[in-house]
C-alpha cells in the first residue's frame, strides 16, 4: 500500500503552514507531500482528469481516492496525533456545509495569509517526504 499523498499550493502561506503542521504531528512519517506546482503532481493529477493549476484544494490521494476539499483535510486530520484525530467528528456535517467554509477560506487565502514568490523549499531532513 502506497502512503498518502497531500497536494497543496506551494507559493500559499496558509498551505506551507498546515503542511508543516501535519509533518509536525505525523509522529509516525505516514503522508508524502507535493506542490500542486510540481511536474509529479500534474502528471499524477492527470490520471484523475484533475487540472492542478484550476485548484484552490489541498488534496489527499489515499488508496487510490482522490479527495479534496474539506474531506481532504479532515482525513488528514484523523491520522494525525493529539487532539487532531477529534476534528474527523466534522465529516457528519454535510459536505457542501463543509465545502462551503473551505471555499470561503480558500479564496481568501492569499489576501488574509499572503503567498510567497515560489514553492516552500523544504529542509534537508524532510526532503524525503517531499515528491517533486
Amino acid at each position: 500500500m502506497a502512503q498518502p499523498i497531500i497536494f497543496f499550493d506551494g507559493v500559499c502561506n496558509l498551505c506551507n503552514a498546515s503542511v508543516q503542521f501535519v509533518i509536525k504531528h505525523d509522529k509516525d512519517s505516514l503522508f508524502k507531500f507535493t506542490a500542486l506546482q510540481s511536474v509529479y503532481a500534474q502528471e499524477l493529477l492527470s490520471k484523475f482528469n484533475v487540472d492542478p493549476s484550476k485548484l484552490n484544494s489541498t488534496m489527499l490521494l489515499e488508496d487510490g481516492v482522490l479527495y479534496t476539499k474539506s474531506s481532504a483535510a479532515l482525513r488528514v486530520a484523523r491520522k494525525l496525533d493529539g487532539l487532531c484525530p477529534m476534528l474527523f467528528g466534522f465529516m457528519l456535517v454535510p459536505r457542501f456545509i463543509r465545502d462551503w467554509v473551505y471555499d470561503l477560506i480558500a479564496k481568501n487565502r492569499y489576501r488574509w495569509w499572503g503567498k510567497q514568490e515560489q514553492c516552500w523549499v523544504p529542509t534537508p531532513d524532510l526532503k524525503l517526504r517531499f515528491l517533486s
